[in-house]
């Protein structure tokens, strides 16, 4: 894994301003306890940061889509844009809500799953079609609200279109990953 230098380190709290040190309590109040990931670089911007934890906030911990589908999207979207904190924070969630090792490691590699249970093959296609023509077929979207609902379909956008957001700021900052045992590293691609 190669490793640029954090443009972005943690703000020391006589570095911030009042927006920033409102913005980082609330945060620290919240489900998330800390101020860590994107939210290092956020605080550069404290609305948007404020605004954008608000959304993340709603799209981990209350969406209509359950935690398993939730933590599978993250590693597709962390896949696709090769953003290795998320990928080191979301495959030993993703695991523990049922997504297999063979499964994780296909994904890794940027290779499409084949033994995927089939509401992964369903988010799977669903984020790849979406991430690449920004849309979905009739096809897709017919499959995607028939398991769903259209609740979940709108839920399943907005956490695709939520974590794309939060890869690009972690990729601009180069914040690092923190290394968990048994993850590994998402190689660069195309391979």
């Amino acid at each position: 894994m190669h490793q640029h230098p954090d443009r972005m380190p943690p703000l020391k709290l006589e570095e911030m301003d009042a927006v920033q040190k409102t913005a980082a309590e609330a945060l620290i109040a919240g489900p998330r306890k800390a101020v860590k990931g994107p939210f290092i670089a956020l605080l550069r911007s404290p609305l948007l940061m404020d605004r954008l934890q608000r959304v993340g906030e709603y799209i981990r911990f209350d969406s209509s889509l359950p935690p398993r589908i939730s933590e599978f999207t993250m590693c597709v979207v962390s896949r696709a844009c090769t953003q290795q904190f998320e990928w080191f924070t979301h495959v030993p969630l993703a695991m523990k809500e049922g997504s297999s090792a063979e499964t994780i490691e296909a994904l890794r590699c940027g290779r499409r799953p084949n033994n995927m249970h089939p509401d992964e093959a369903l988010v799977y296609d669903f984020t790849q079609e979406l991430m690449a023509h920004h849309g979905v077929c009739d096809a897709t979207y017919a499959a995607a609200v028939e398991r769903f609902g259209e609740r979940g379909v709108i839920d399943l956008t907005g956490l695709i279109g939520y974590f794309i957001t939060v890869s690009l700021v972690l990729n601009v900052a180069h914040t690092p990953p923190e290394v968990k045992d048994g993850v590994a590293a998402l190689p660069a691609l195309p391979l």
